[in-house]
């Protein structure tokens, strides 16, 4: 089965389910980011004299916590939660390059990819919602970036924009489905807010 839409609203009492869950994904999910890096700089060597764009091309890796905690809790807040975690872990525990400002761009991250989800008032989780989920987290970051990095006024600001965009709708929404739905199959998430909406929409 796959993660489904549903008409019902699920709780915001958080369970400690729940927030074993947020921290644990948000745990892992910190050591798969600090990967991204090195995938990152491998790429941007690879790219060449386009090396820079390289983080725009990964970025949407960088989003993925946060949609697939939403899918499992459906909790508010929760994406958020998840990927300030995941900065955490980078920063305090695998030395991340970025330093604490990461912290910063993980706030943004998740406040960006679960608007989308908040704005269903946590009832639909198709790909559509997915999609829209990377592309609002990958926007956010981009303003925020490009102050920091003085990417206004480029001649290539809207190349960089477009590739992370992208980036953020293919690896930060529709592959974050991709792994709900196949921890979704496994069973593993039965307890949680999405198993009990699957067992809902079966009966129905």
């Amino acid at each position: 089965m796959t993660a489904p839409t549903t008409p019902r609203r699920s709780t915001g009492r958080w369970q400690m389910r729940d927030i074993v869950l947020a921290v644990v994904l948000g745990v892992v999910f910190g050591f798969v980011y600090w990967a991204l890096v090195q995938a990152w700089i491998g790429l941007q060597v690879a790219m060449g004299p386009a090396g820079d764009l390289a983080q725009h091309v990964l970025h949407g890796g960088w989003l993925l916590v946060a949609p697939v905690v939403i899918a499992i809790t459906r909790k508010p807040g929760s994406g958020v939660v998840a990927e300030l975690i995941a900065a955490f872990v980078e920063v305090a525990f695998l030395g991340s390059p970025a330093g604490p400002v990461l912290l910063v761009t993980a706030l943004l991250q998740g406040v960006g990819s679960e608007l989308p989800f908040a704005l269903t008032r946590y009832r639909r989780f198709g790909w559509g919602v997915f999609a829209l989920s990377g592309l609002f987290g990958g926007a956010l970051v981009f303003v925020f970036s490009g102050f920091r990095f003085g990417w206004y006024g480029q001649d290539i600001l809207l190349l960089r924009l477009a590739i992370q965009l992208v980036s953020g709708v293919v690896l930060g929404g529709l592959l974050a489905r991709v792994i709900v739905d196949a921890l979704a199959r496994t069973g593993v998430l039965d307890d949680f807010a999405i198993g009990r909406a699957r067992r809902s929409t079966l009966v129905s």
